[in-house]
């Protein structure tokens, strides 16, 4: 059984001015709710002042861990070191932007205790300009539609609540983090609830994230949706569209070759048919050789974490 009832895993990247509020505030909760927990904040490469506020906060709370990146590794690799060091039931993740309110914590907590696998916030009503909440929507309709986790409307919300067995079933890279829920479904964690939380206007410092996070993330939603399915079966995927491109190709080229000996009819390489049924069978054989070293590259490969730690505090 663990000892930690709460662990707040905290991914930043120059946020040196908003974290002591920040640590008071989520302590200040903890102390009220009687919690047992710790605060790990990984710092992803800040150039500010950061770590040092950091190594401070946790020589005054031994509450407080630190992890510090060599560079900037993004959000992704921040939370998946976080969550390999959370030793709580329950792990809360939030922005260090103070734009999370910490006094949420306690029914996120309760919500996971009652029985839910993960919990995500939604930022009902929130404190940003039309053309970052537009492209939100569309981007979370998007993702509602291709996952099927249609109770929820904020995935990219970094206020979560998560059952520990889930952050330790599951690998966050890349920029898969607007993901969780569905990387979650996936691993066989269905019991995915929202709460809807607040969204606070940003007190320091400006967002990280760009426009361009629109576009990557429709991508990543594209790639997580093909791991997700074919990602330990390739062949499942490249091996079915190859065999019916080629079967086309082959039959177009009988077709013609049957015209062409029974009936005399015209030269095979006469017809522009000819050359499609060429060209369907030779894209036929390298979607099957693919999904074939698809196969062999899945079986053989061994994950590895690509990020590397400088230095810790409190670990």
């Amino acid at each position: 059984m663990n000892s930690v009832n709460i662990s707040v895993v905290i991914p930043l990247l120059n946020e040196a001015e908003s974290l002591p509020e920040l640590c008071e505030w989520i302590t200040r909760v903890m102390d009220d709710g009687k919690f047992s927990y710790e605060i790990i904040l990984v710092d992803d490469g800040s150039r500010d002042n950061s770590w040092h506020v950091i190594t401070h906060l946790a020589s005054s709370n031994p509450c407080i861990k630190g992890i510090r990146f060599r560079r900037n590794y993004g959000k992704s690799a921040a939370l998946n070191s976080g969550f390999s060091l959370a030793k709580g039931e329950v792990v809360i993740t939030m922005d260090a932007d103070l734009q999370d309110s910490p006094d949420e914590i306690p029914e996120l907590y309760q919500m996971i205790k009652d029985g839910d696998d993960l919990v995500s916030g939604w930022k009902k009503k929130r404190h940003d300009p039309l053309s970052k909440t537009i492209p939100t929507r569309l981007f979370n309709w998007t993702t509602r539609r291709m996952s099927g986790i249609h109770n929820l409307h904020d995935f990219n919300c970094g206020l979560k609540a998560y059952r520990s067995e889930v952050v330790k079933s599951i690998e966050v890279y890349g920029e898969m983090h607007r993901y969780i829920p569905v990387i979650a479904k996936w691993a066989g964690f269905t019991r995915i609830a929202e709460k809807v939380v607040e969204h606070r206007a940003r007190k320091y410092g400006k967002t990280k994230f760009g426009l361009e996070r629109f576009v990557n993330g429709f991508l990543d939603l594209l790639s997580i949706t093909f791991v997700s399915k074919f990602g330990k079966k390739p062949m499942h995927l490249f091996g079915l569209l190859g065999t019916l491109s080629f079967l086309v190709g082959f039959g177009i080229a009988l077709k013609l070759a049957i015209d062409k000996y029974a009936f005399d009819v015209y030269k095979m390489t006469d017809r522009p048919l000819f050359y499609f049924g060429i060209l369907a069978m030779i894209i036929g054989t390298q979607l099957f050789v693919a999904g074939f070293l698809g196969e062999l590259i899945a079986r053989n490969s061994i994950d590895r974490n690509t990020y590397q730690v400088s230095e810790t505090v409190g670990v």
